[in-house]
């Protein structure tokens, strides 16, 4: 069973969200600000029980949401979805900066949550999920510097081991084992997320972003992960 952590100052939110959760087998921790959502997290690894998948609300008292995030990083790679007001474009991408993976607007569409839920589950189930003995050989990739191996979820740069987060891990994977073919932003979104690409550009781009800055010796000179302007990213061999 999936351990969900809900955080939100809000008490008629966690209620709606346990609402819509609770038939889901999931079983469901609430917190009411960063602070207590960061020691949630941190007593999960402590109890070997971690948080599977955290909902965490921006604007809380105490610290909050962008905070705690940062917090939680320094502890897990947990998928984490960032729970914004409509208006707030701001919010989406400041918690991608931060290392969330996903996003979620207010007021809630039950349906679109849940499946947001269910994409950020599986993804990260997949990544832990695979056996290194028996399929590290067929599961490497190798571009120029660039090594990906999927059966142990590593990825090294010249032989230095490279810390991604899941999407950032997914993205490269997925743009890995297409080298030199371009993708729009929208498939990207769909192939990775899993979900519809509607108003995916910010998203993608983020995370592209973050993913350059972690396997590029020079982000603004890229070896491997390219623009290409108007049509969408590429991964490329080293030049």
């Amino acid at each position: 069973m999936y351990r969900i952590l809900l955080v939100d100052d809000d008490h008629d939110i966690v209620g709606a969200l346990k609402i819509y959760l609770q038939n889901s087998d999931y079983e469901l921790l609430c917190a009411y600000d960063g602070k207590q959502a960061v020691a949630t997290v941190e007593q999960g690894i402590e109890d070997s029980r971690p948080i599977d998948l955290v909902l965490l609300d921006v604007m809380m008292p105490v610290m909050d949401g962008p905070a705690a995030l940062v917090q939680i990083r320094k502890l897990s790679n947990v998928p984490v979805i960032m729970l914004t007001a409509k208006s707030e474009d701001a919010d989406k991408v400041l918690g991608l900066d931060l290392g969330a993976d996903d996003y979620v607007t207010k007021p809630f569409v039950p349906a679109e949550l849940l499946a947001r839920v269910r994409s950020a589950l599986r993804r990260y189930k997949r990544l832990g999920a695979a056996n290194p003995q028996e399929e590290e050989a067929a599961s490497t990739l190798v571009l120029g510097g660039i090594e990906l191996n999927d059966a142990a979820k590593k990825v090294t740069v010249d032989g230095e081991a490279v810390a991604l987060t899941p999407k950032e891990y997914d993205i490269c994977h997925f743009l890995m084992k297409h080298p030199g073919r371009v993708y729009s932003p929208a498939a990207i979104y769909e192939a990775v997320w899993g979900a519809p690409s509607y108003g995916c550009e910010n998203t993608v781009a983020v995370h592209v972003r973050h993913l350059r800055e972690k396997i590029e010796i020079n982000p603004a000179e890229p070896r491997y992960l390219m623009v290409v302007w108007g049509r969408g990213y590429k991964m490329g061999g080293a030049r």
